[in-house]
């Protein structure tokens, strides 16, 4: 076995061995959830190995439990992540279409002026929604929660960059053939740019459904319409907290962000890439 040979194997094993250590950094917070969401109460950050019997038995107090409404959470999560990446989906579609492939006066510069309200922080935007909210009626309603952050720069941007792309060729012919501007939106637009509208959903719905502190101020204590990510905190007691139930609970809240990128996972590397080269 020649030099070269071993040099290539020994480097080859070195960079696996990286990996495996940056994997096991990078999963190690959801293995010590996952580690304490099993264990006894009161046990929590004991280094020991008193789980309950069943394993279970903590995930299953956390969703049957009267005094914490889980499951209502569980659904308020679906519906604000769900319907706000939908909605944002739809709009930075029809956005994009009509920033890469329409021409109107000053195209370019509104463009170029909302790419710079990307440079502003997010927390400017909370009392003039939160104001705004307030005038609408919409405290303590799923309005109040979703159509604030539909209106998104980044995936507008991102499906513009891929939908100029898109020959006009194909548009000009669906002209021809008397398409209207939503036929050529609905069966060439959308098709062609599916991978990148998935890609929106994708990160508009992990955004959603992680927003915490939004949620928190558009509902009142006794709001019925409380995310997961609000309800948790209900965990954290004033003298003590309950750690076993905590991380049961959120061990439940990733599991429809972990399906939808194992779902569309290849829709969401494509997206991420399409439109980063140009011919």
């Amino acid at each position: 076995m020649s030099i070269e040979i071993l040099k290539r194997k020994l480097r080859n094993s070195l960079v696996f061995t990286a990996l495996l250590i940056g994997a096991f950094f990078m999963l190690f917070p959801f293995l010590w959830m996952l580690f304490v969401a099993l264990k006894k109460s009161g046990h929590g950050f004991l280094l020991d190995f008193e789980f309950v019997k069943p394993i279970y038995a903590n995930f299953l107090e956390v969703w049957k439990n009267s005094s914490f409404p889980f499951s209502k959470f569980f659904l308020n999560s679906l519906i604000v992540a769900g319907g706000g990446a939908f909605l944002t989906a739809l709009f930075c579609s029809m956005g994009g279409y009509v920033f890469a492939k329409k021409k109107f006066w000053l195209k370019n510069i509104i463009f170029w002026l909302m790419l710079a309200t990307l440079m502003i922080p997010g927390m400017m935007y909370m009392v003039p929604q939160f104001a705004i909210v307030t005038q609408l009626g919409w405290i303590n309603t799923y309005k109040g929660m979703i159509i604030p952050h539909v209106a998104n720069v980044f995936g507008l941007f991102l499906l513009r960059q891929h939908m100029e792309t898109i020959p006009d060729a194909l548009l000009d012919s669906a002209k021809i053939d008397g398409a209207s501007e939503w036929q050529i939106f609905k069966t060439i637009i959308i098709p062609l740019s599916m991978p990148v509208i998935t890609t929106v959903f994708l990160l508009s719905f992990l955004f959603q459904w992680t927003n915490f502190l939004w949620q928190l101020v558009v509902n009142t204590p006794d709001s019925t319409k409380l995310t997961l990510p609000v309800g948790l905190a209900l965990f954290r007691g004033q003298y003590s907290t309950e750690w076993t139930k905590l991380m049961s609970a959120s061990a439940f809240s990733i599991i429809p962000i972990a399906v939808l990128f194992l779902i569309a996972q290849k829709f969401f590397i494509e997206g991420l890439t399409a439109g980063a080269v140009k011919e």
